[in-house]
């Protein structure tokens, strides 16, 4: 429920995190690399995953991430 003061402003923005063990671990690189770079981080909602196939092999695991995170006043 709102109450007066409580306007905080949150910024959403979408980030990519690889890795070749598995989305897991993408996922948890993606936040990772981002909490370097950003405060406060709220919500990670994951949009897409895919794989990167090479030789016939899977070399790569991807997600796209949507990305909350309070702004500064």
């Amino acid at each position: 429920m709102y109450q007066p003061g409580d306007n905080e402003m949150y910024s959403i923005i979408e980030i990519v995190g690889k890795d070749p063990m598995g989305w897991e671990y993408a996922v948890k690189n993606a936040i990772d690399e981002a909490s370097e770079n950003l405060r406060d981080l709220r919500i990670a909602a994951v949009k897409e995953m895919d794989i990167k196939i090479d030789n016939g092999k899977i070399s790569e695991y991807r997600v796209k991430i949507d990305l909350s995170f309070k702004d500064e006043k």
